[in-house]
């Protein structure tokens, strides 16, 4: 059956608040809990939170879910080693339950920092050297490499848990789901039934090619359920940032400029009903995430709390509407369809 984590929002909400959105997901029946990994928001006046501070302390309220990243970028600000030290140690403080998500970063994050940002060919040649970095490290073995952005001269963890954790890498493109089927333990992806399946499809190819089970596939998408409908806009509406390829791939990080330029080119309809899943009715979310999940091979699905609007009432009313519905349903279910039908479509960015 597929499975619904919960990720809060380092980007929105600093950790005491996060933490309270954690207890709530685990009330509601999420069966994961995490957190997005940014240095800078997305959008002007939010917050920078850090996910890493979030994870432990998240685990103490939570007993026996994954605890994970949505995604932690693997380019200058974060040393591969320095990951591969952090989540061994998570894994070894709660057995079991440690996944790195990771993904090869934003421009947002690294040249606040004074760090250069690469061309995508160089940034997806980073990112590789990078996992397969952490990979050897988790394996055991003292690692001497010279990976371009970064060095290791005998490095090794000195403290490891019994079993390794879980990575699961984010692509958005073929090539990138290549390198997830290289070093990955799963795949991580935009919740789009457009775009999802190609990339699902790179990724098993890669899988077979390098000898690979398949494992986990992802597909995240943010939401709030809340009414009324134009307050929960109004409050979400500054994640249009999000929605645009080109600010994962490009040198942009001036937030008020990504803002202005996000607010004049998507319409609120198009990003509460095409983009993320912000609605008033749980019925629409329903369908929506009924459509990620009829993608094939898609076991989790990872949904983002969005919105400084009763956050923790959006996530109470999914594990009281939505959840039960997605898992095995009656009424709900059957009204979801109907917005299928209707050709709502499901988040992309």
């Amino acid at each position: 059956m597929t499975q619904f984590w919960f990720a809060a929002s380092t980007e929105e909400f600093p950790p005491s608040q996060m933490l309270e959105h954690a207890k709530a997901a685990d009330r509601a029946g999420f069966d994961g809990i995490g957190a997005s990994d940014h240095f800078h928001p997305w959008f002007p006046g939010g917050q920078g939170a850090s996910a890493w501070v979030f994870l432990p302390a998240a685990g103490q309220v939570v007993a026996d879910k994954p605890l994970f990243t949505s995604v932690t970028p693997i380019q200058h600000h974060y040393h591969p080693a320095t990951v591969a030290q952090y989540f061994m140690s998570l894994e070894e403080l709660y057995p079991g339950r440690a996944v790195l998500g990771v993904g090869s970063g934003e421009a947002l994050n690294e040249i606040p920092l004074g760090l250069d940002w690469p061309e995508p060919k160089e940034m997806l040649e980073r990112f590789e050297r990078g996992l397969e970095a952490i990979t050897r490290l988790w394996s055991g073995e003292p690692v001497t490499m010279d990976g371009g952005w970064f060095r290791l001269d005998g490095a090794k963890l000195y403290t490891t848990a019994p079993s390794r954790p879980r990575m699961i890498v984010s692509a958005f493109g073929p090539q990138a789901a290549a390198i997830a089927g290289k070093y990955g333990d799963g795949l991580w992806t935009l919740g789009d039934p457009e775009s999802a399946p190609g990339v699902i499809e790179a990724y098993k190819k890669a899988c077979a090619d390098n000898g690979r089970e398949v494992g986990d596939i992802v597909l995240q998408a943010g939401f709030h359920l809340g009414a009324p409908e134009e307050a929960i806009i109004k409050a979400t509406k500054k994640w249009k940032t999000t929605q645009f390829p080109e600010y994962y791939i490009n040198g942009e990080h001036d937030l008020e400029k990504m803002a202005a330029e996000a607010e004049s080119r998507m319409s609120d309809e198009e990003f509460a009903h095409q983009g993320f899943l912000v609605s008033a009715d749980p019925q629409e979310h329903i369908a929506r995430v009924r459509k990620m999940m009829d993608i094939d091979g898609v076991t989790v699905i990872c949904l983002q709390g969005i919105g400084d609007l009763d956050q923790v009432g959006s996530i109470r009313r999914y594990g009281e509407e939505v959840l039960p519905a997605l898992r095995g349903d009656g009424q709900g279910g059957r009204q979801g369809e109907r917005f299928a039908r209707e050709g709502r479509q499901a988040p992309h960015r």
